[in-house]
């Protein structure tokens, strides 16, 4: 089997990722490597030219300058029609089976091809409007062309993969999906293909944790939308209770005066050098629990790379999450607007029972090893794109 796998920008240079894109290019790198595992032969499809820079660059100052809005180019008919323009003449190069489309819809939206198209992605980008910070502020013309591409591209494919549930009842919401072409596959964790610990290994990590101090792990580049600082607040307000207990934040610098000895700042780690892999193992590894009180998300892959570790993560209960974190197996999920009392409470109530503590650490891991990795991800979709052809 051959799969055209198509991005606009360079899947096999990770060098040339920014790192506000680099969760998002890392897992899909991690579709293309668990396929390869499988067995499958991909075409890289990509990157793309993009093209007619004078021209939207002129209509995002216009309503920059007149309305003050963000218009994105990316969703505009001409972007979208010079892709597929792009992608059909390299695909009439190639002897590909099945076009896959991980990064978006755009691109395949205007397609015109004899093989059957798949899209593979963590949400419909009609559901993150209002929703997401940068899609907040655009314009009508915008919000025309994301329905318009997105409900081109879904009409015309043969599959739609989501990360989640919340993700698959968007599509049906917003684009009357037919339920028969939709599937539901979590993703794994962007550290492996295959979980790289067995249970005895990580049985002796568990162990290894002390009782005292509990240690919380924050990790998240945009500080405010992960909620960065009710991940503070849960950790002041811990201590201030007598329960001792410390927070390492990576992924950024929040500027926190006066910072408090029990919280350290790690910053952003890159994850694609050993270096940096290495030692974001060894900070999760050693931490109780992973905090993420995110207040704009879909699916975010530190949770699984968490329960990789055994790692139970206490996180909101939104958008795709409740797919990923199942209550008492491998985390907790808590209301958008709960009280940090609530977080406090929940620590503190697993904490010290430790091996309440400790079945709970197990059971994270074994939600990892049974349905959140990467083999078990590119076993399924083997054999949907085997059902295809």
């Amino acid at each position: 089997m051959k799969i055209a796998y198509v991005t606009t920008y360079d899947a096999k240079n990770p060098a040339s990722w920014s790192k506000h894109k680099r969760g998002n290019y890392g897992s899909n790198s991690y579709i293309a490597k668990t396929l390869e595992n499988q067995g499958i032969t991909l075409d890289y499809v990509g990157p793309l030219e993009k093209k007619y820079g004078w021209l939207t660059k002129s209509k995002w100052l216009f309503y920059r300058h007149f309305f003050k809005k963000d218009y994105y180019s990316w969703a505009s008919l001409m972007v979208c029609k010079e892709y597929a323009r792009q992608i059909s003449q390299k695909l009439s190069k190639l002897n590909s089976d099945i076009v896959l489309a991980v990064e978006g819809a755009n691109p395949i939206a205007y397609l015109e091809c004899k093989q059957p198209i798949v899209l593979w992605v963590d949400t419909v980008v009609a559901e993150l409007i209002d929703f997401y910070p940068y899609l907040k502020n655009i314009p009508q013309e915008t919000r025309r062309n994301i329905y318009n591409y997105e409900k081109a591209a879904i009409d015309q494919c043969k599959l739609l993969i989501f990360t989640s549930d919340w993700a698959a009842e968007n599509a049906i919401k917003h684009y009357q999906v037919n339920e028969s072409k939709i599937y539901v596959i979590p993703r794994g964790a962007n550290i492996e293909l295959k979980p790289g610990r067995t249970f005895e290994e990580v049985e002796n990590i568990v162990k290894s944790r002390k009782e005292k101090p509990c240690k919380l792990i924050f990790s998240g580049i945009d500080w405010d939308r992960k909620g960065g600082d009710i991940a503070v607040g849960v950790v002041k307000q811990l201590n201030e209770m007598g329960f001792n207990a410390e927070l390492t934040i990576i992924g950024c610098q929040p500027q926190i005066k006066p910072l408090p000895d029990f919280i350290k700042i790690v910053g952003y780690i890159d994850k694609s050098k050993p270096e940096g892999e290495s030692k974001m193992r060894q900070l999760v590894a050693d931490s109780h629990l992973m905090i993420l009180p995110t207040r704009e998300d879909c699916a975010p892959n530190v949770l699984i790379e968490a329960n990789a570790f055994g790692v139970p993560c206490l996180t909101t209960n939104l958008a795709g999450i409740p797919t990923v974190i199942k209550e008492d197996i491998n985390g907790k999920t808590f209301a958008f607007d709960a009280e940090i009392k609530e977080y406090c409470d929940y620590i503190i109530s697993r904490m010290s029972d430790y091996p309440r503590y400790q079945k709970l650490a197990m059971s994270s891991f074994n939600e990892y090893q049974q349905r959140l990795n990467w083999d078990v991800v590119g076993k399924t979709a083997k054999q949907l794109f085997m059902d295809l052809l």
